[in-house]
């Protein structure tokens, strides 16, 4: 029971599709899914719906996430969680008073993002007993509803489940249930991320339960906020390639009838670039939506600080958390997801957390109302994305003759759709980034991907400056150079002096 898969969920597995799960369905579904583990037995939805509305609204991340957008502001957003229930109290606590944190986070550990809530028991009594954390993070499912609410009661700020998972049926009820107002985490973007052998199809149809069910909150008047977190592999992803996927996504939660959906896009470190990724993804997401009949679907940018390698020297790493929050608010996002000084090293104390929040939030004051619209260069690079966008999104869509589900399993089996780096065996990950000699990310091999020729050959022309001006051989030197170049020292980025 404890350990039970996902496939073991459903009397049946349903057909993939997009279509709405009729109700009497997902009550069933929720039925078998609640009994998989014991406090599955706790949640009870009218209830969990009132304790929501009597929260006030300052701690209800869809009020704080609207008001930022109508605002102008940028809200900022850790990671982190710890294995106890003290610890992690412990960590919000100093994330929000010391930090400054807009939203407060939830990071499941590994044991509950793959349901081995057996072991995550496990864990977390010989965490207590230590007096340290064993796991990587919160296991809020063997918490439980009560637990989770003794954390949501003593603070005054949202909470987000940051799960990691393909399979969030559980966490999501738990977490909703105990009084956390936002959710991270979509079928495709997960599915490709962190699982191997997980189906795309599979990984689908679980977030189809949860935006199902962050519906079914809405019914009830409890808007919840739902994420997605199109950052990917942690390497190089074109912004084009992130955008991709959190419009399906998008396109999938919508159809289950969620009503507030945020997207979250990682970094590549180019302001102007950045930039134009966040714009373009503000606008593609919402022409899709209104294609496909969603015309009332708010769907707020999150921008993510790098996630891939960083440097182990702290000077460094400051720069890159102030720079992070300086490009998320001239990029227009409504928030940024940040990291701390410690990100090469390993999970962070709590007070290099909270001392990375201020360092974000003084790039925010930073950017104030800086902006790249009217520059040559940032028109150029957001048009190509709409244009890159565009011409894989139309032929997922084609392929599955309307229908987002069948379509990007599809596009995925035939490489139409490809993420850079997959460790999953549905990505062919034949797709290719690397940095130009100005610090774009430009796509060095597009795989099967049906990309404009002329676009390629733009990507191509930068990419053969950065080979000619390193000395490096055009092909997949170029992107392995990419992946470590801001990770590494001082010395080689830029030799001191310089000039001799």
């Amino acid at each position: 029971m404890g350990n039970a898969t996902i496939t073991d969920q459903d009397s049946q597995i349903r057909p993939l599709s997009q279509d709405k799960i009729p109700r009497d369905e997902f009550l069933k579904m929720r039925d078998e899914n609640l009994a998989r583990w014991s406090c599955g037995g706790d949640v009870d939805l009218d209830e969990a719906a009132a304790y929501h509305k009597a929260m006030v609204p300052e701690k209800h991340h869809a009020h704080v996430s609207r008001h930022a957008v109508a605002t102008g502001a940028c809200l900022t957003q850790p990671r982190g969680g710890f294995a106890t229930l003290d610890m992690h109290k412990d960590l919000l606590q100093k994330l929000e008073v010391d930090g400054l944190a807009d939203i407060l986070p939830t990071t499941t550990d590994s044991y509950t993002r793959n349901e081995r809530f057996g072991q995550a028991a496990d864990g977390l009594t010989a965490s207590e007993a230590k007096g340290r954390s064993l796991l990587n993070g919160f296991p809020l499912v063997n918490h439980g509803i009560d637990r989770i609410r003794e954390i949501v009661d003593q603070v005054n700020r949202p909470i987000i489940a940051l799960t990691g998972t393909a399979m969030p049926r559980m966490t999501g009820e738990i977490a909703y249930a105990g009084g956390m107002t936002g959710y991270l985490g979509s079928g495709i973007a997960y599915t490709t991320s962190y699982t191997k052998e997980f189906s795309i199809a599979d990984g689908i149809r679980n977030y189809q339960y949860l935006d199902r069910l962050a519906a079914l909150y809405l019914e009830k008047g409890v808007e919840l906020h739902r994420r997605q977190p199109s950052f990917l592999t942690g390497t190089n992803v074109t912004p084009s390639i992130g955008i991709m996927v959190a419009v399906l996504d998008a396109l999938l939660a919508a159809e289950q009838g969620v009503k507030h959906y945020g997207l979250e896009l990682t970094q590549v470190m180019h302001p102007i670039q950045d930039a134009a990724s966040i714009a373009a993804c503000k606008d593609l997401v919402q022409e899709y939506l209104h294609r496909a009949g969603h015309k009332d679907v708010f769907t707020p940018v999150s921008s993510l600080h790098w996630m891939g390698a960083w440097p182990a020297n702290r000077a460094q790493a400051s720069a890159m958390v102030v720079y992070g929050g300086f490009i998320a608010k001239v990029g227009g996002a409504h928030n940024v997801t940040t990291k701390s000084t410690s990100e090469a090293l390993g999970i962070p104390t709590p007070e290099y957390n909270a001392e990375g929040l201020v360092m974000s939030r003084m790039g925010i004051y930073l950017a104030r109302d800086f902006t790249f619209e009217g520059h040559p260069e940032y028109q150029l690079e957001k048009e190509m994305i709409e244009l890159e966008v565009r011409t894989i999104l139309d032929k997922v869509l084609e392929m599955g003759n309307g229908d987002v589900a069948k379509g990007a399993t599809a596009a995925f089996e035939a490489g139409v759709m490809d993420v850079p780096w997959s460790p999953n065996r549905g990505c062919q990950s034949l797709i290719m980034p690397a940095r130009d000699d100005k610090g774009y990310l430009r796509i060095l091999d597009p795989g099967k991907m049906p990309f404009p020729k002329d676009t390629l050959r733009y990507h191509r022309d930068q990419l053969q400056q950065r080979a000619d001006n390193k000395g490096i051989t055009f092909g997949p030197d170029l992107a392995i150079d990419s992946v470590y170049e801001l990770s590494e020292e001082m010395a080689k980025l830029m030799p001191y002096p310089l000039a001799s």
